[in-house]
């Protein structure tokens, strides 16, 4: 008798990211995994302390995993550097949230017994200067012996008047970056030498501020702040975002299909530092070079436009348009076609080849 044929098995590399985030959603309630943290009302009345007051209390929380190889390596930074940057990736998925407090991380070590005490306090040396700067303490953690170097980092924050969403994004809406995209990228590729500064016409002060960027994100708690001081007194509070820890283009596709509307992106306003817009691979590294941290906004034009005037380096790059994408149709095109971006730029995406 014929045995039946196995069927082959799904890995982790046939699925990537995103569809094993989809699959894993289908264990939590509706819409838990589709923001860049979780939102947990602190459960008070809303009749008794008042929906502001509601909010200004409501607990954000979020984990993000660094894994030598991958996100870190010692070629591209020290400890301090790698500590500072696993709080600040975290810390910006809080902004992105809409968070304006931090309360605290908790920090998971898993590392080889041959690691050296000095890297280890080197990493926390680092943790701890980010939130002396941006607020909160070291709650806590675990630490456990493994065959590579990683960080597993919880970060939990207060809201402020009110939640980004990336759902919350509406036709009409204009799309705004909070700054330059492509930095990080560039100075990934200066400190790989994957590009020799002299040949490409940089300058040292972009080098820096490249690498910098690379090595020390900044989260967006003050593009938050702006974005509340300008809030136009006759609308009510409806942003839709994230933020562009993975591409800007990843940034935009999951606002649009979170808030079911197409994007257009205007390629002459792409958040571009001019010396950077000169490099052949500059646009595509703008667009997906991944871990720029900044905001990526969906707000109505007359808020978009007060914020613009707030917020020094922030700008309109496109708008979200009234048609869902069809099926096979792009999520994300120019605003003058309807052409999809260039290949390559969808971000980055764990468990591909």
């Amino acid at each position: 008798m014929e045995q039946p044929l196995e069927q082959p098995v799904e890995r982790l590399a046939d699925l990537g990211e995103w569809e094993l985030l989809r699959r894993l959603a289908r264990y939590a309630p509706p819409g838990q995994f589709d923001d860049d943290a979780a939102l947990i009302p602190d459960g008070q009345d809303p009749a008794q302390a008042g929906e502001a007051g509601r909010r200004q209390a409501d607990l954000v929380i979020n984990t993000d995993v660094l894994v030598e190889g991958i996100h870190f390596s010692d070629a591209t930074m020290g400890p301090a550097d790698l500590g500072w940057r696993a709080s600040a990736a975290n810390l910006s998925d809080l902004a992105a949230m809409g968070c304006r407090q931090v309360v605290g991380l908790t920090v998971g070590l898993v590392a080889p017994a041959q690691t050296p005490w000095p890297w280890v306090a080197g990493v926390y040396d680092g943790l701890h200067q980010s939130l002396e700067h941006y607020g909160g303490t070291l709650l806590g953690g675990d630490c456990s012996g493994g065959s590579q170097r990683l960080l597993a980092v919880t970060a939990l924050g207060r809201l402020g008047r009110g939640p980004i969403r990336r759902r919350d994004g509406r036709a009409g809406d204009w799309l705004v970056s909070t700054g330059p995209h492509g930095l990080s990228r560039l100075g990934l590729a200066l400190l790989l030498g994957e590009l020799d500064p002299a040949t490409a016409g940089l300058d040292g002060v972009l080098c820096q501020q490249a690498i910098t960027a690379h090595r020390r994100p900044r989260p967006r708690f003050d593009a938050v702040a702006s974005l509340e001081a300008c809030q136009p007194a006759s609308s009510p509070w409806r942003v839709g975002g994230t933020d562009s820890s993975d591409g800007l283009a990843a940034a935009v596709v999951a606002i649009s299909r979170a808030s079911g509307c197409r994007a257009r992106l205007e390629r002459q306003a792409l958040p571009l530092t001019p010396a950077l817009a000169a490099l052949a691979s500059g646009e595509a590294w703008c667009l997906g070079g991944g871990e720029d941290f900044e905001l990526v906004l969906a707000i109505a034009p007359d808020w978009a436009e007060a914020l613009l005037a707030a917020l020094p380096g922030a700008g309109r790059i496109g708008e979200l348009a009234a048609e869902p994408a069809a099926p096979g149709e792009p999520w994300l095109t120019w605003s003058d076609s309807d052409a999809p971006l260039p290949e390559g730029v969808a971000g980055f995406s764990h468990f591909r080849p």
